[in-house]
């Protein structure tokens, strides 16, 4: 195995950037005084545009789009996509329901697409460029929302995703607890991202082999971080956390930790964007 193949590069990502102002603070924090090289924005929440210009003042930040169609707002008004939002422009907060309901109920395709390309559009507006794409809570890789993705990946000119699969068996050395949403959570995204795996192939879509997170949902703190980090697999993983000032504090200060990053550098690991893949 060549030095390169053995090398640890390390996408280290904030969700939900835009929300709030307190997620907002937290990522360019975490960003100029901790480890975090990219964000994923919500183009419909109220922090949007604040958002926004905090990444113009931070270029070196890569930022992506984090498709929203559920527990959030639409871009559309609501009358255009009334199978998918009420009349205040907001998307269930059900999330069984919502993948149910797009899956099962074809009639719904059109109007997916249509808020699909709107939130699209929207990021495209604000002239960043598109690090990445992603869905808040993973919504990405609901087949029928796949489906669209890879339809219109050179319209919507798609070049980097995220394959949510986080190894199960790492997990388990990493953290405890919560045996049963860990290993549900495992198999369920094992089973769409080994899906997802073959289609991005096909279209050339570039992707990291790991993603860490996704078991720790909100518990991505500075213990996990920092046995996370010596065990990284070879090649290019990502770490996708929640953090704020506020509700995620603990997420935040795991970026920012001077142990971790001292881990950072001790491990050999380099820290990259998804747009340097």
């Amino acid at each position: 195995m060549s030095s390169t193949s053995l090398a640890r590069r390390l996408i280290v990502n904030a969700d939900d950037f835009g929300l709030s102002a307190s997620v907002n603070e937290a990522v360019r924090r975490a960003h100029q005084e901790g480890i975090l090289t990219t964000a994923s924005l919500m183009v419909n929440e109220s922090g949007f545009q604040e958002a926004v210009e905090l990444a113009r003042q931070n270029p070196r930040l890569g930022i992506g789009l984090h498709l929203t169609l559920l527990c959030g707002h639409s871009a559309l008004p609501a009358p255009e996509i009334p199978g998918l939002a009420n009349s205040e422009g907001e998307f269930t907060n059900n999330p069984p329901g919502a993948g149910f309901r797009y899956f099962f109920n074809r009639r719904l395709q059109p109007q997916l697409r249509a808020e699909i390309h709107a939130q699209f559009e929207k990021f495209r507006a604000t002239g960043l460029p598109l690090d990445h794409v992603n869905g808040h809570l993973h919504m990405h890789l609901h087949p029928a929302v796949l489906k669209i993705l890879m339809q219109d990946a050179e319209q919507l000119q798609l070049q980097r995703l995220r394959l949510t699969r986080d190894p199960f068996r790492l997990n388990l050395r990493l953290a405890s607890g919560r045996f049963g949403y860990r290993f549900s959570h495992a198999v369920i995204f094992s089973s769409l991202a080994a899906r997802a795996r073959r289609q991005f192939a096909q279209h050339r879509i570039k992707h990291t082999s790991h993603v860490f997170g996704l078991l720790q949902n909100a518990l991505v703190n500075e213990d996990y971080v920092w046995r996370l980090l010596p065990q990284l697999p070879p090649g290019d993983s990502e770490l996708y956390s929640h953090p704020s000032l506020h509700e995620f504090k603990h997420e935040f200060d795991a970026l920012i930790s001077p142990r971790v990053r001292e881990q950072v550098s001790r491990s050999g690991i380099q820290l990259i964007r998804y747009q340097d893949l």
